[in-house]
């Protein structure tokens, strides 16, 4: 595979060289995992929209969603070197590549609102996590929302207990994997991409998702039960390679930040809506019985997850975390 993205580097490093450069558009391959009808995908959409009608054509944007080009452990990799320009990989993927702190958005509980993640995502925190990206070659750009997770099985997950020796499918990210080891889960990371069919076949017992990645990839359709637990948040950071952002003209960058803002702004905005219709529409099939909690089980669940933080503290520092708490003030911990 790494041989297919180097060669696929190559390829785009020649055509950003080529004779007609001053002529020809800056291509920008946008590659993302999920389906276009998702939050992420139409704000991605929307950026390609406003990207080439603010550079005046000067940029063509290429979507490729659905994991069309990479899946989600090739992805970053492509990125850095130069396949495509630009990702918006969930927080959880910058641990495995060394940049751990992002890690803080994968604690359970930690974020109780949207409210509360916007103070942190455009405030100086926010702006200080993007700015550890620049090590690995990589240019923050954006936060996109996705939504809050739902834990899904085909038993029905009221309380810790419930949860103990089934398999669950986790993005690959060491929160997530004591966070389910915390219920007495065996977790197994997975590309998005393979979750229903593992679901169907029964490879993994149970998933954690949103409302609109749930719907959007069917799995509703291969389990029988869905917790509204909203115990954790999903959200992208959408980044660019350094090299190419950097080295884009002036007025290109600027217009293409606008649009950044701009698509961020939209598709944030659409994230609540497509969560609560995919909700909607899940209730409708009847496919899925939705489970909701009592406060009481609520709690003992908030309570079984508290020791996740100890270990996400040994990794990226408790510092971190306070800083973290202190902007999300009123989360459990």
């Amino acid at each position: 595979m790494r041989k297919l993205i180097l060669a696929a580097a190559s390829i785009a490093a020649l055509a950003l060289v080529g004779p007609a450069t001053a002529q020809s558009p800056i291509v920008i391959k946008f590659s993302h995992v999920v389906a276009t009808n998702t939050p992420k995908g139409l704000a991605a959409e929307k950026f390609k929209e406003l990207a080439e009608k603010y550079t005046d054509g000067k940029v063509k944007v290429e979507v490729y969603p659905n994991s069309q080009l990479y899946k989600d452990k090739e992805e970053l990799e492509a990125l850095q070197l130069g396949a495509v320009q630009m990702l918006a990989p969930s927080n959880s993927k910058f641990g495995p590549i060394g940049v751990k702190e992002f890690e803080v958005f994968d604690l359970p509980y930690i974020l109780p609102d949207l409210k509360t993640l916007r103070k942190v995502t455009d405030g100086p925190l926010g702006a200080k996590l993007l700015k550890l990206l620049d090590a690995k070659g990589m240019t923050g750009l954006a936060y996109w929302d996705n939504g809050f997770k739902q834990m899904s099985a085909n038993k029905k997950l009221v309380a810790p207990a419930d949860y103990r020796g089934l398999k669950f499918r986790i993005q690959s990210s060491k929160v997530l994997e004591a966070q389910f080891r915390s219920l007495g889960v065996v977790p197994q990371v997975m590309a998005f991409s393979e979750v229903y069919q593992a679901l169907q076949t029964g490879v993994v017992d149970g998933q954690e998702n949103t409302w609109s990645n749930i719907y959007t990839q069917k799995m509703h359709e291969v389990q029988k039960y869905i917790t509204e637990t909203n115990h954790g948040y999903i959200g992208y950071v959408v980044v660019t390679n350094k090299k190419f952002w950097d080295g884009l003209p002036a007025d290109v960058r600027a217009n293409c930040e606008k649009a950044m803002k701009e698509a961020t702004a939209y598709g944030n905005a659409q994230s609540q809506k497509e969560n609560d219709d995919a909700l909607a529409e899940i209730k409708k099939t009847g496919k899925s019985e939705i489970v909701k909690l009592t406060p009481e089980q609520d709690a003992a669940m908030r309570k079984a997850m508290e020791p996740v933080y100890k270990d996400v503290a040994s990794r990226v520092g408790q510092p971190l975390i306070d800083e973290f708490l202190k902007e999300t003030r009123g989360a459990t911990n």
